[in-house]
């Protein structure tokens, strides 16, 4: 398609959206909202093995949903529509990217009051969802990726007296489709695929006011995988035990964050039938303290520190599988530069952020970025010295991120910016792209009703 009529599709698109006289969110009957967000990215220097050092997408995804409620019961549904234009074979683009005419949501939902004491509050919810569970590190609906993570199954939400939170889940994560190069390329539509061969269950409980103002969380996850037809797999049978520490941030206040996981289990050494299986020892770490400083500017300035595992040779697979947790607030973007994820990295960092106004906010972050085993792939890259020759350094990240609603909610302006000043293990290792840096840049519209 030529750029003319990409814009020209774009400019469609966004008057048709502005020109929706929005629903409120209500209690009760019926509310309708959605949004499409259009998205130009491209890079330079890419930083993963066996893709276009330079190049750039056009992402569009539109969103709608539809909820009734009635007293104590909900129903709803949401319809996803993710695609882009201007790819090339060797563009990385998957069903991270394309995932056409979906109904992610489906769902029905009811609300029971004061079923373990007076006050307390169990919501439960069945059908197709979305979910984001506590940190969102393990269990999300990624927003920043053009495609969201839906999953099938039974959700249930406690909130009892004293502070106590539980939810639980039961679900069939679903499987994007179609899954193949020609189908995500070509934007086929074809319904997403939920089955007993991959199950995901578990659930969090927490505690406000465990320390001062601080809550505590205490999670468990378990996720079960086996091949099914056409589709092998690696098998996993994961066990993810956690636990996290948070003070929200506040004005004049110190706050922080503390969260690890343990996993174990076990994951087949390859995708062929058959193939010998291994134990799973993995494990990761997230801390962060933080200042919000007085001001109209309301600025935080804090410290970072995430810590993923990585394979070694022997032993136990000590890769961390972060599951179906989102990236973008910890790390980096997703999209083409997809390079920082939580798994094999060792990264301290600086952030300072800010909202001078109603109207627009901006973060910057700097980070150092490690290797966990040298011998195992970097984060997402696909980059591996399996010698271990090439050391452990991977580079210096500074990243940046500017919105600014240019009609109060109703069209929103995101500008996102990485640069990636790559070391030693990224320059010298027998399968890097070569260059010494990745410049990434995206730039967003959303339209919203």
């Amino acid at each position: 398609m030529p750029h003319a009529a990409r814009f020209a599709v774009m400019a469609s698109l966004l008057s048709a959206v502005l020109g929706v006289t929005p629903v409120a969110a209500q209690d009760e009957g019926f509310s309708l909202s959605g949004s499409v967000r259009l998205r130009f990215e491209e890079i330079e220097g890419q930083a993963r093995a066996g893709f276009d050092g330079e190049d750039s997408l056009f992402n569009i995804r539109s969103q709608l949903l539809g909820e009734y409620r009635s007293g104590a019961f909900r129903i709803g549904a949401e319809l996803f529509d993710s695609r882009v234009y201007g790819a090339d074979p060797g563009t990385p683009v998957s069903t991270n990217e394309v995932n056409a005419f979906e109904l992610v949501q489906a769902y029905i939902g009811a609300r029971i009051d004061d079923p373990v004491g007076r006050g307390s509050r169990l919501d439960l919810t069945a059908g197709r969802m979305t979910l984001n569970l506590g940190s969102r590190r393990l269990v999300a609906a990624d927003d920043y990726r053009n495609t969201t993570n839906g999953y099938t199954g039974l959700r249930a939400d406690l909130s009892a007296p004293h502070g106590v939170k539980a939810v639980f889940i039961y679900t069939l994560p679903q499987l994007r489709r179609p899954d193949d190069a020609e189908g995500v390329r070509n934007k086929r539509v074809k319904v997403d695929r939920e089955s007993f061969d991959q199950v995901l269950w578990g659930g969090i409980v927490s505690k406000a006011k465990i320390i001062g103002p601080a809550t505590a969380e205490l999670t468990y996850f378990h996720l079960g995988e086996r091949d099914g037809p056409g589709r092998p797999t690696r098998d996993r049978s994961l066990d993810t035990f956690g636990g996290r520490i948070i003070r929200e941030p506040e004005t004049g206040r110190f706050d922080y964050e503390v969260e690890a996981f343990y996993q174990t289990g076990s994951i087949s050494a390859s995708l062929a039938a058959g193939a010998a299986r291994q134990e799973v020892s993995a494990n990761f770490v997230h801390a962060d303290a933080g200042y919000s400083f007085p001001g109209a500017w309301k600025a935080r300035l804090s410290v970072e520190f995430d810590r993923a595992s990585g394979d070694r040779a022997g032993g136990r697979y000590g890769r961390f599988d972060t599951l179906f947790g989102m990236r973008r607030a910890d790390l980096a973007p997703a999209g083409l530069y997809n390079a920082i994820a939580r798994t094999n990295i060792v990264t301290p960092g600086l952030r300072i952020e800010a909202a001078p106004g109603k109207r627009w906010d901006w973060f910057a972050v700097y980070r150092a970025l490690w290797l966990a085993s040298r011998t195992d792939a970097f984060s997402a890259t696909g980059v591996r010295d399996s010698s271990g020759r090439s050391g452990s350094f991977a580079g210096h990240q500074l990243e940046g991120r500017v919105r600014y609603w240019i009609i109060p909610a109703r069209l929103r302006f995101e500008f996102d910016g990485v640069l990636l000043a790559k070391g030693r293990f990224l320059r010298d290792a027998p399968n890097a792209p070569g260059g010494k840096w990745t410049r990434y840049s995206s730039f967003n519209v959303t339209a919203s009703f």
